[in-house]
């Protein structure tokens, strides 16, 4: 069961909650939903540098709350606060963008892309244990292997710093034209104990491609978190 099915989704509730919270009729909520996606995928690109590692979004009637997770938070802010206000300006414009496959608006329907009566409140939380987080480490493999850095180097050495910060377990595994390879296959990587089916262990789970010059070559890494 635990091959079949996201170890955080598998876990909503009992150990982790939603990343978008929020409520919306049937008119709003594709809007809504396509709004999120928008600028998840916008902010993951402009604030890589900072380790931008889960975004977190919140709507009440007349204000969107938006949560970005960072390694870097320096990187965010700027020098007295003028990142901030640049990243905040940046969301207003995605989020007052319409996306192109939004249904036609019908007559008297409220706009959910108008921002003139909303506010948008941006918080900054820095990530506490960078190689604990399983998309930030995910992505510096990645990195890595765009790089043409050897990959069960890259992979052991990512194992050994996820282990050396606390971690109960670590599991990663790479798919594709492996080191350029003429013909794709699949490696395994582990240490610690990783149980996938286990309901209330702490899994963080994330998926990453390496765009390398060779093919696309898929990341996956999960990390098992000790118990507080």
């Amino acid at each position: 069961m635990g091959q079949k099915i996201h170890p955080q989704g598998f876990r909503l509730g009992p150990v982790f909650t939603w990343s978008s919270r929020w409520y919306a009729d049937r008119k709003r909520y594709s809007d809504f939903l396509l709004q999120d996606i928008e600028v998840r995928q916008r902010l993951f690109a402009r604030l890589k540098p900072a380790g931008l590692a889960h975004v977190e979004i919140e709507r009440s009637i007349n204000k969107v709350k938006i949560t970005l997770h960072v390694s870097r938070p320096g990187v965010v802010i700027g020098r007295g606060g003028s990142g901030l206000e640049e990243v905040k300006k940046f969301i207003e414009s995605v989020l007052g963008e319409r996306p192109a496959r939004s249904a036609p608006y019908e007559k008297g329907r409220l706009n959910a892309f108008d921002l003139g009566k909303t506010k948008v409140e941006l918080v900054v939380e820095p990530v506490k244990e960078p190689n604990l987080n399983a998309y930030l480490v995910a992505v510096m493999i990645s990195d890595q292997l765009a790089k043409r850095f050897p990959h069960k180097r890259a992979c052991n050495q990512a194992l050994e710093r996820v282990m050396a910060a606390g971690a109960k377990g670590v599991r990663i595994a790479l798919a594709g034209r492996i080191a350029g390879a003429e013909i794709a296959r699949r490696e395994k990587y582990k240490a610690g104990s990783v149980p996938l089916s286990t309901i209330r262990e702490e899994i963080d789970y994330a998926e990453v491609p390496a765009l390398t010059k060779s093919g696309y070559v898929g990341i996956k890494v999960w990390i098992c978190k000790k118990s507080q």
